[in-house]
């Protein structure tokens, strides 16, 4: 498959190649979903929490004897149905959403959404990536010349460019990462990716073995 690319202006600059074993892959909705849905879980934090009786301080002394008191029975203060006592059947820390997705199924997804982002042209390839001061403004001109148009898109750098991933944090509508750290999620998560053509060899390098 071959992929327009494009200069720092923006314009057409010649073709790439794409190799067809990671960017010819047919899509199978099925295994996309699932994929997705396991990487949100596996990032999902329990941040929502309550303390059961056991949790809560105080409330190791019977409060009143079992019979002759006139009150209810009660052994502890700490019980749900007290005011400042324990919480029935509330979210814990304990729960897990963490779900298990083999590596072949994970690479074979990747392998569809970057397939289906270059079959409908959201896969836009620089010839190069070198920024001037590596400032955000010099970035967002970048972004805004290309067909993206700076419209949510993401950032596939082929090595550790603190520069540019500096310059990236301050755009609202982009996100940078190491094309060797692509997932299918993040690429879901983005309507294009914008990446220079050595990209495409780290991508091929990490993930097509």
């Amino acid at each position: 498959m071959n992929i327009k690319t494009y200069d720092k202006e923006g314009k057409e600059a010649g073709t790439a190649e794409l190799p067809e074993n990671i960017f010819g892959v047919e899509l199978n909705p099925d295994l996309v979903h699932q994929v997705m849905v396991a990487a949100e879980g596996n990032r999902r934090q329990v941040s929502a929490q309550v303390k059961g009786r056991g949790d809560v301080s105080g409330g190791g002394k019977k409060p009143w004897a079992q019979k002759h008191t006139g009150n209810a029975r009660h052994g502890s203060i700490r019980s749900p149905i007290w005011v400042g006592g324990g919480v029935s059947h509330g979210p814990t820390a304990e729960r897990n959403f963490t779900k298990k997705i083999n590596k072949k199924m994970r690479k074979k997804a990747l392998f569809m959404v970057l397939s289906e982002k270059a079959r409908k042209d959201m896969l836009v390839l620089l010839e190069d990536l070198q920024l001037e001061g590596a400032k955000t403004k010099a970035l967002q001109t970048l972004l805004g010349k290309l067909p993206c148009d700076s419209q949510n898109t993401l950032l596939a750098l082929p090595d550790m460019r603190q520069d540019i991933i500096r310059a990236g944090n301050n755009l609202k509508n982009v996100r940078t990462m190491q094309a060797r750290e692509l997932n299918a999620l993040d690429l879901l998560n983005s309507k294009y990716l914008v990446m220079p053509k050595s990209a495409i060899e780290v991508v091929e390098k990490t993930f097509a073995k």
